[in-house]
């Protein structure tokens, strides 16, 4: 076997690349990880997404009878925020066991882990059903570098099971939430201030809406693990001046949906309880994900985390959205579990960091997990 290429250094040359989203600028990363693959063997092609943008699938090994197995991460990032960093947040710093990034956590520890993993078992893993690395632009966005690449016929190949290295801490979650964001406008007449009666107020139209929003029930059934979705209104906007009467008025509707729900019954349910005077544009529609704990494969997982967190997992769930919200039903709904070394918390904080302890457990057991599918 070729001698293994250390993940936090990996995860220190990917975090050397500046991949804010907006405007990502993934490709130049996208092809450091692809030389590393091909020297190793893997089979790799770039699929464009917009100027300087690029996601990239890596194959190895296939077996006609079985699908391979495929592990998957995105590595743009999100924006710095405006408090001031104490750690260079593209350096790759260290104190202790943490190394500090942006995308440290979410999620290039992750990526870089199950890139040494697949490197290091690839001598192995000719005839055998082989490996898939899907390694995705633009997922902070809403998913756009994953939509883009399953819309190009054959481009992610197949896949048995998927797992999603976001930052878990090196639990394995079964599964996420949704999240459905919709803009619901209202229109009216404008008119001078002293005057309303020759307007028609846009404003008092969504304040009504609002109010239906706030008493508005789902009608499925609560999840068993993620109990029942969620909505919230997050903003409203109407109006330009104040002596005028407002003729249009926005309203942010977010929702985090669970899978007993399905998003058009959701949107029909909303459209039906505000009315006609409501129109109601798609802003973010990433449905949940879930993979019942039981499944065989799910339980292979557990095992091979039980050792490394020193009791068996429990199932859990995860708030936020991850690609697997394109990818698994484009693969045919494969099992799937969302398990990476990052730490949850510190998502999106400044002063990201991910511990170097958790990514090396977490290169191992991509190992293993490699191992136990391709039988090597």
């Amino acid at each position: 076997m070729a001698a293994p290429l250390d993940p936090i250094t990996l995860t220190r040359e990917l975090l050397h690349f500046n991949t804010i989203n907006p405007p990502g600028a993934e490709e130049p990363c996208a092809r450091h990880i692809g030389g590393l693959l091909e020297k190793a063997g893997f089979r790799v092609k770039y699929h464009g997404f917009g100027t300087g943008r690029a996601n990239l699938v890596a194959t190895i090994g296939g077996d006609a009878d079985i699908a391979p197995i495929c592990f998957t991460g995105h590595i743009d990032i999100v924006p710095l925020g405006a408090a001031p960093w104490v750690h260079d947040p593209f350096a790759g710093e260290t104190d202790g066991d943490r190394l500090f990034g942006r995308g440290s956590s979410d999620m290039k520890s992750g990526v870089a882990a199950f890139v040494c993993a697949a490197i290091e078992l690839a001598p192995l893993l000719a005839r055998t059903p082989g490996v898939s690395l899907v390694i995705t632009a633009g997922e902070e966005t809403g998913c756009q570098g994953a939509y883009d690449l399953v819309s190009k016929p054959g481009a992610i190949g197949r896949a048995g099971a998927i797992v999603v290295a976001e930052p878990t801490g090196n639990f394995p979650f079964v599964g996420h939430r949704g999240a459905f964001w919709l803009q619901g406008i209202t229109h009216g007449v404008t008119a001078h201030g002293s005057m309303p009666e020759k307007g028609v107020n846009a404003v008092y139209k969504a304040a009504h809406a609002v109010t239906c929003l706030e008493h508005f029930h789902f009608r499925n059934q609560p999840h068993s693990m993620m109990g029942q979705g969620t909505l919230n209104v997050g903003t409203i906007a109407g109006g330009l001046n104040i002596n005028s009467v407002p003729d249009e008025a926005r309203i942010g509707i977010d929702m985090r949906t669970v899978p007993t729900q399905r998003h058009g019954d959701i949107r029909a349910d909303l459209a039906q309880a505000l009315g006609p005077e409501v129109e109601l544009k798609t802003l973010l529609d990433v449905e949940s994900v879930y993979t019942e704990p039981q499944q065989a494969w799910v339980q292979e997982v557990f095992d091979v985390m039980q050792p490394i967190l020193g009791a068996r997992p429990e199932p859990r769930t995860a708030t936020y959205f991850t690609d697997a919200a394109v990818l698994t039903p484009a693969y045919g709904n494969p099992p799937t579990i969302i398990l990476g070394p990052g730490e949850p918390h510190m998502a999106h904080q400044t002063d990201e960091y991910c511990s170097t302890e958790r990514t090396r457990q977490s290169t191992v057991a991509f190992v293993d997990l490699m191992r136990r599918w391709c039988k090597v």
